[in-house]
């Protein structure tokens, strides 16, 4: 097992404990039961280009200085633009699956469960959501 302490990524967040002078790490049963944390009430995605797409997501953490965010996101068919022009964005895929395009075209992606994908900053593009998706996503701004 590997652990990852919050301080090795830069992530300024007030711990709750300190153990020999390193800060605790995130409590992992904030983490449990991924594929059931109930992500609250589906609304029409803004961003979508098909009509009548719905999301719904829920934040799980957050650092104290507001720069990082962990949360459980879904979304049902469709397609959507994306922009990460002021975060960069890690994505876990729980269920679903979708492909992921670069707004100029170049290079996609199809990705399904089990599946990691990062969105670095300044990134810009289009997903596809072929089959209801569920993510973890961690999202880190400057």
């Amino acid at each position: 097992m590997c652990v990852i302490y919050a301080h090795e990524l830069g992530i300024s967040s007030r711990p709750s404990t300190y153990i020999n002078g390193i800060i605790e790490m995130i409590s992992l049963s904030t983490f449990d039961n991924l594929a059931g944390v109930d992500v609250g009430v589906f609304a029409v995605k803004p961003t979508s280009l098909t009509q009548g797409q719905m999301e719904a997501s829920t934040n799980l953490w957050t650092s104290d200085d507001g720069l990082t965010n962990i949360g459980i996101w879904e979304c049902t068919p469709g397609r959507f633009t994306s922009d990460r022009s002021a975060s960069a964005e890690y994505c876990h895929i729980l269920f679903g699956s979708a492909t992921v395009l670069n707004e100029n075209g170049g290079l996609s992606r199809t990705i399904k469960a089990g599946d990691l994908l990062v969105l670095p900053i300044g990134w810009k593009g289009e997903w596809t959501i072929h089959e209801h998706m569920r993510k973890l996503y961690l999202i880190v701004a400057p």
